[in-house]
């Protein structure tokens, strides 16, 4: 069978959308298999972490960003309109919160302008369907994968689809297919964890009396944990007495009235249910993010509570990290072995993120002994250094690969910033839209840009700047090689790691 597809993405969720737009600006043919037949309407992710949003940034997708924001303001605010002062919260800034603690202070934070974003799931596929569309991306739709055999040079895939049994040969096979992921277990990646030992939902409803489930914010009672707003309708609950007996049930009308009414205290009733959905704190990571010719990327590779909203943006970044790095690989550039730094560079970011995920839950719990925990994480947020701690781990900012450099910079994913050119500022994510790698040349007489041109790399603009240091970014926006004062020590071998091509192209890439 001939090579028909060099990367198979299984999943049309933000985070298969943005694994294939990478690739695809790498230079690799890909097909997108979805099981869905349109975009999921449930409510899940409310916002974007900055460094989720920062990935879609660099694609060109800011305006998309900031007009979806808009979007959500406005229905804050015809919330908090119609509900009135107690319907604005404590967490109505959308500043984050940890364990429903909204605590988190911007005068803390190292930079406080790299900021999480109210744009929910929904908004955020649908501005990367958009993207994937312009880039002549296949995304078929109704095709569920039934099975995959991997050969020594590819993957053969077969799946049902409308029209009947497909199949297709492709080089690499990518599972963003979510938390249940059908990739992860018919590939066979051990996926070890925590059980699941409570249940959470998210609703949008028409409430009789919503003014009784103010103020807005998160609220523990002895029942539980719940919230309701500060979207019009919408509510969040926690309810400790244990995991859904059957997950894969509906929720229903009655489900929510009866769980809202325990844990609130409070009596009301559901008289209309638009979407609700559940979840458990099972926790769970894949030991490895790559078995041969198989990779995944998402809740494929890690399972969570969603507490902090970090979910999407770390699927998101997972995408970031693989998509370039899978692309050099299949244009013939690298070697497969450059895929190894992908489990070695994301799974510690997931592996900490969870253990904050099960740290949140053990403070929110209707306990005495998690209040008493839980005051005194309040009390710590009090002092900047411990506030800046929580932020950083909650926003993703203290994320550094180690990439065996002492420089703290190293390693670090970059935010957006102006770029000095002849006096002249350009934003640096707005020439990133490419997929290219980037370097800043603050060397004398441009002589890092010198060493860029005679390494044979070809996937990097280089862009003299006025100011130091000279920095080397990867296309994920991860500080590959930064100058000291004006010397370019360490530049080539930086180059030689991640950029210049170390075997001939391959016949299957663009």
């Amino acid at each position: 069978m001939n090579m028909q597809a060099d990367v198979v993405v299984v999943g049309a969720g933000p985070v298969g959308l943005l694994t294939a737009i990478e690739l695809t600006l790498g230079g690799a043919r890909v097909l997108v298999l979805e099981r869905l037949a349109a975009p999921s309407m449930v409510a899940k992710a409310l916002g974007i972490g900055p460094l989720g949003s920062e990935a879609l940034q660099r694609r060109g997708m800011t305006s998309a960003i900031a007009a979806a924001e808009e979007r959500t303001f406005a229905a804050m605010k015809t919330f908090a309109d119609k509900n009135g002062p107690d319907a604005r919260g404590r967490g109505s800034k959308f500043s984050g919160h940890f364990a429903g603690l909204s605590l988190i202070r911007k005068d803390a934070q190292k930079e406080p302008e790299r900021r999480p974003h109210p744009v929910d799931q929904q908004a955020v596929e649908a501005m990367l369907a958009d993207q994937a569309r312009e880039l002549g991306i296949e995304v078929r739709r109704e095709c569920e994968v039934t099975s995959f055999v991997e050969q020594e040079n590819g993957v053969d895939v077969e799946w049902n689809s409308p029209a009947g049994p497909e199949r297709i040969r492709c080089a690499y096979l990518v599972g963003c297919d979510g938390g249940r992921s059908p990739i992860r277990k018919m590939a066979g990646f051990a996926f070890p964890g925590t059980a699941p030992s409570m249940t959470m939902y998210q609703a949008v409803a028409e409430i009789d009396h919503p003014e009784r489930l103010l103020p807005s914010g998160w609220r523990r009672t002895s029942g539980g944990v719940f919230s309701y707003g500060p979207f019009p309708g919408r509510m969040f609950m926690l309810d400790f007495s244990g995991p859904p007996e059957n997950r894969e049930a509906p929720v229903t009308r009655e489900e929510i009235e009866a769980v809202l009414r325990r844990i609130s205290g409070m009596d009301v009733r559901v008289k209309a249910l638009e979407s609700a959905s559940r979840w458990t704190d099972n926790t769970r990571l894949v030991e490895t993010y790559r078995l041969g010719r198989v990779l995944l990327a998402g809740d494929a590779a890690h399972v969570h509570s969603p507490f902090g909203g970090q979910g999407l943006s770390l699927g998101l970044v997972d995408a970031a990290n693989l998509g370039w790095k899978l692309a050099a690989v299949v244009r013939g550039e690298k070697p497969d072995s450059l895929l190894d730094t992908y489990t070695a560079e994301r799974r510690p970011v997931a592996e900490a993120v969870l253990a904050n995920t099960l740290a949140q839950i053990a403070i929110m719990r209707p306990d005495p002994q998690a209040g008493a925990m839980r005051n005194i994480v309040a009390n710590l947020m009090q002092f900047d250094d411990a506030n800046r701690f929580i932020g950083e781990i909650m926003s993703g900012l203290s994320t550094r690969y180690d990439l065996g450099s002492e420089r703290d910079d190293v390693g670090r994913l970059i935010g957006d910033r102006p770029i000095s050119r002849g006096g002249a500022d350009v934003s640096l994510y707005d020439v990133m839209h490419d997929g290219k790698g980037i370097l800043l040349d603050a060397s004398t007489e441009g002589k890092a840009s010198t060493l860029v041109a005679a390494s044979g790399a070809q996937r990097i603009r280089c862009i003299r700047v006025d100011t130091g240091p000279s920095l080397l970014i990867r296309p994920d926006a991860c500080i590959a090689w930064a100058g000291e004062e004006r010397s370019t020590n360490g530049l080539k071998e930086a180059l030689r790691r991640w950029f210049v091509p170390t075997s001939e192209p391959s016949l299957h890439a663009k």
